[in-house]
């Protein structure tokens, strides 16, 4: 069993996407923009800019901020509360709450609404750490930097460490920093098996990631 272990938050622990796909529904309407691409699932985990500029179609910085500042002003007030814990996930954090190992969130979501969703699902005790971009100053330009530091203030053997999450990103991250990965495919990722790298581990369901975390 690793000692630490590293989890992404959405599509991986909690399913955001109701609340996400209609905060930014709700961004492009008030501003009466017509998104370039239709708002589905898949464009959530990358950060929020990122996400915006690819819905737009365009890098316009003022566009883009003020579809920031609406999303961020439905999502922060009450969105964040409609977030449902993927079934299985409250009773495995839970059980490893039992165990040994120090368990860490690192994820693209900005630290506002994060915490605001530890105290919401009470989770806070779960976690020895919860990491977002914007937890730090000036902010992480990437999820593999993110992690890097957390091994690095935590002084983390990456050989003792693996991450979980449900993008091919997160699996660059573990990748970036030498740890193991186990990738979840009931996230929102588009997931092809014959895609993943012969060192992922893949799980299906939340029993399949039980016996990785816990053997």
């Amino acid at each position: 069993m690793k000692k630490h272990i590293i989890f992404d938050l959405d599509g991986t622990l909690i399913d955001s996407a109701p609340s996400i796909l209609e905060s930014f529904k709700h961004a492009f309407s008030v501003l009466e923009v017509m998104p370039d691409r239709p708002i589905t699932p898949d464009v959530i985990g990358p950060p929020l800019m990122q996400t915006l500029a690819s819905l737009a179609g365009q890098d316009d910085p003022v566009l883009l901020q003020t579809l920031a500042a609406k999303f961020k002003a439905h999502y922060d007030s009450a969105g964040y509360q409609k977030a449902v814990v993927y079934s299985g996930i409250q009773t495995l954090l839970e059980t490893l709450e039992q165990t040994d190992a120090t368990v860490y969130i690192a994820t693209n979501k900005r630290d506002y609404p994060t915490q605001k969703m530890m105290i919401h699902l009470d989770w806070a005790r779960f976690f020895k750490g919860v990491f977002a971009l914007d937890s730090y100053t000036p902010p992480m330009a990437s999820k593999p930097l993110m992690v890097a530091q957390i091994l690095a203030d935590y002084e983390i053997d990456p050989a003792n460490a693996i991450y979980i999450g449900d993008r091919f990103e997160d699996g660059h991250a573990a990748d970036h920093n030498h740890m193991d990965f186990g990738m979840v495919t009931w996230g929102y990722a588009d997931k092809s098996v014959a895609a993943l790298k012969s060192h992922w581990q893949e799980c299906s369901d939340v029993q399949a990631l039980q016996k990785l975390l816990l053997c």
